[in-house]
């Protein structure tokens, strides 16, 4: 887990962002030294919690083993993954993540309404390292 970048459980799930005072730019991941607005002369910057809802803008397969700091057991055998780029409904700014479990390129179409998700990225016996998951709205998981 990345601390800052998400928080709670269940519906009180969300990808935590910033947004600028001075220009109400949001940011994911979280920006806590300066606003990225190359138009803004910058403001404060607040944490404020994202959208749990937005609309596939793209997705894919990943079916190769990326390399580090991803975290995959080598001994193991590589396990596709979905890849979806999402954009946030009230922020509109796209975020990428991975496909709740179970969920293929099959199973999407661009513009359709999925939630963010909490979701584990890897385990082994002493740590869970979590993350943020998209999953079709009206999915069950």
């Amino acid at each position: 887990m990345v601390a800052g970048w998400f928080a709670g459980e269940g519906d009180g799930f969300r990808l935590l962002g910033t947004r600028c005072a001075a220009c109400a730019s949001v940011f994911f991941p979280r920006e806590d030294h300066h606003c990225r607005n190359p138009a803004c002369g910058g403001g404060e910057l607040a944490e404020v919690p994202l959208s749990r809802r937005g609309r596939v803008w793209s997705y894919t397969d990943s079916r190769y083993r990326p390399p580090s700091p991803y975290v995959s057991d080598p001994e193991l055998s590589w396990e596709p993954y979905t890849l979806i780029a999402v954009e946030l409904e009230a922020e509109r700014i796209v975020v990428l993540g991975q496909a709740a479990p179970g969920v293929t390129v099959e199973d999407l179409t661009v513009g359709m309404e999925v939630d963010v998700v909490p979701g584990v990225l890897h385990e082994d016996a002493e740590t869970t390292w979590t993350t943020w998951h998209w999953r079709p709205t009206g999915v069950k998981a």
